[in-house]
């Protein structure tokens, strides 16, 4: 149906997403990793991944096993960046940092899934009545992965750094899918870029990356400071840097990042307060301060116990001898998880203060 794919890429371009494609349901090489991925345990803590159909099957590794009446797949892209410094351009030892999806007042899954919605919506008036239009739409919360459909939607290629990458937007994008029962016609699959660049790689400072198109999430700033419950493992933390949730490193130092321009919706733009916070004024803050700067946006993933262990290991890392004492209210917290990284951050910070003298 290659007429019905152009007119749905156009219409989600009028719902407001920068990019769409179409994507065929084929066994595609990529998800051929999925599996031993899963089975080395680099999925950590993230037990959905591993979800499995009645036969047992890995969901994400085929759509046959999630969803084997699905024909075609539809993906669609928002630009999230924004003007705001990057976590390598940071400011002062004494501020912390905060992911870029992150920054924003509005959580993308709110943002993204109505604009979702009405699209498919909108295709359903363009279906043929035979056979019965039936489609799925999610943003980040079905059994697939949604990078390969990217690619072979157009979107993007998979940088080595395992993020989508488009060479307008870089790869600072969300992405929509909606599965559908209809044959549409797929676009050509995105030409891979990265050429012999191994920036991404050389730049993870826990080396979660492996090699080009490895992670080992269990390693991943970004997964100890958001999905990770509970204890951080200690050889990691002096590692992590100033990283209160999330991390970009492995973005901020792509060429093709360089130049990529800032998204066009309000929504996803970042609050004041959630770039560079101050890890002084983070420290001070009670449960209900706490609540007030995580509604609504993708903060709130980070749960109460988590942020404070998160914000030691901030503290820790500084290397600022002034934030000594906030490290010291931190080891006196009375959640136990909290306390024992308080006091890493005490001892840590220590150190490296008389490394300085």
């Amino acid at each position: 149906m290659p007429d019905l794919s152009a007119q749905i890429k156009q219409l989600a371009r009028d719902h407001g997403f920068d990019l769409a494609g179409v994507a065929g349901v084929g066994t595609h090489p990529e998800l051929a990793n999925f599996a031993p991925w899963i089975d080395a345990g680099h999925h950590g803590d993230m037990t959905y991944l591993a979800a499995r159909n009645e036969q047992g099957e890995l969901k994400r590794e085929s759509l046959e096993y999630a969803a084997p009446w699905a024909r075609s797949v539809i993906v669609c892209a928002v630009n999230y960046n924004s003007s705001a410094p990057r976590s390598t351009h940071a400011g002062s030892t004494r501020e912390g940092w905060i992911a870029r999806y992150a920054q924003g007042e509005h959580d993308y899954h709110d943002v993204l899934l109505p604009r979702l919605r009405q699209l498919e919506a909108d295709i359903a008036k363009l279906a043929p009545p035979e056979p019965r239009f039936r489609s799925w739409c999610y943003v980040d919360t079905g059994p697939v992965v949604e990078r390969v459909y990217a690619k072979y939607a157009g979107i993007g290629w998979i940088g080595k750094n395992t993020c989508i990458l488009n060479e307008k937007l870089g790869s600072w994008i969300f992405l929509g899918v909606i599965l559908t029962n209809l044959a549409l016609q797929p676009d050509l699959p995105a030409a891979d870029r990265c050429g012999s660049c191994t920036r991404c790689l050389d730049a993870c400072p826990t080396h979660a990356l492996l090699g080009p198109h490895q992670l080992d999430a269990t390693r991943c700033i970004a997964y100890l400071t958001i999905e990770k419950r509970g204890t951080i493992p200690e050889d990691l933390r002096a590692d992590m840097g100033r990283h209160i949730f999330g991390c970009d490193i492995c973005q901020d130092v792509c060429p093709w990042n360089r130049k990529a321009p800032a998204g066009p919706l309000t929504e996803l733009q970042p609050k004041p307060e959630r770039i560079n916070p101050a890890l002084d004024w983070l420290a001070e803050m009670d449960l209900e301060s706490y609540r007030n700067l995580v509604r609504k946006g993708p903060l709130q993933r980070a749960k109460w116990p988590e942020w404070k262990r998160n914000l030691a290991i901030a503290i820790g890392n500084s290397g600022d001898e002034a934030l000594l004492e906030s490290a010291r209210r931190l080891a006196n917290d009375p959640d136990p998880m909290v306390a024992e990284h308080g006091q890493w951050a005490v001892e840590h910070l220590s150190r490296l203060s008389s490394k300085n003298d």
